[in-house]
């Protein structure tokens, strides 16, 4: 195991060579060795050992309360360290939350006022939208939906109404292209559009998931239930089949 002078340490950890003499005075972090120049070496052990005080620092442990902690005889750092997952997760959570809020707070002050429930669905009689809404989450699960809406709640009216035109716009792209070869690198292209959009109403536009077979299986709904590619009330089983195509051959070659 390689050991560490206190330089490299310091560079290692964001912590000073001051600080590091500091922890050594007080015994809280003591070298593995010491050479008979008396330059400190650090190991593993020590590496470790000062993960912990900086993690414990970190939740505004004092030293001292540190040094009490990490010097119990039945000291546990695999506990230690699901422990310290935990606290994290935990303000990961709360400061999630309230930039969140600051987002909203900003867009409330720039005049721009959040999305109401009502206008997700607005266009559609309100019975039409409930019986989506229903079907959504008979389909896909409420937890997929209040992921959705959540997401597109946080938009003001003008971002989700640019979102709904340039959802519009691809869509009338695609339907220009009906005969093109729905695996041509020309329709392909704009797939590539539809399924960036799509994952942005979904909600999952940052989720390491890219969601494959979702997104082919969306492609199948539009064959299979005609509302999704209806043109002026006119039902599009030409489009749709060539949509399902066009999708399926992207999830499977560019997706997984």
């Amino acid at each position: 195991m390689k050991n560490y002078s206190v330089k490299q340490l310091s560079r290692l950890a964001g912590v000073s060579i001051r600080t590091l003499h500091l922890y050594d005075q007080m015994g809280l972090l003591k070298p593995a060795i010491r050479t008979e120049a008396r330059y400190r070496l650090y190991g593993e052990k020590q590496l470790l050992r000062l993960q912990q005080i900086l993690f414990y620092k970190e939740m505004d442990f004092s030293l001292e309360e540190i040094g009490h902690i990490l010097d119990k005889p039945d000291f546990d750092m695999l506990q230690a360290m699901e422990h310290h997952k935990t606290a994290l997760q935990y303000r990961y959570d709360r400061l999630y939350t309230l930039l969140q809020t600051v987002d909203k707070t900003i867009s409330h002050l720039k005049g721009t006022i959040m999305l109401t429930p009502e206008e997700l669905y607005e266009g559609l009689p309100k019975d039409k939208a409930e019986a989506y809404r229903k079907e959504a989450i008979a389909e896909y699960g409420e937890s997929t939906v209040a992921r959705s809406e959540n997401y597109l709640r946080q938009l003001s009216k003008q971002d989700f109404a640019k979102l709904k035109a340039e959802n519009q716009q691809i869509a009338k792209t695609l339907f220009s292209m009906l005969q093109e070869d729905p695996a041509s690198d020309k329709v392909q292209q704009q797939i590539k559009r539809h399924y960036a959009i799509i994952r942005t109403f979904w909600g999952t536009a940052n989720s390491p998931d890219p969601q494959a077979d979702a997104y082919a299986g969306l492609g199948q709904l539009y064959v299979s239930d005609e509302r999704f590619t209806m043109a002026e009330g006119i039902p599009q089983p030409e489009y749709a089949l060539f949509m399902s195509k066009a999708m399926r051959h992207f999830a499977d070659t560019q997706l997984k």
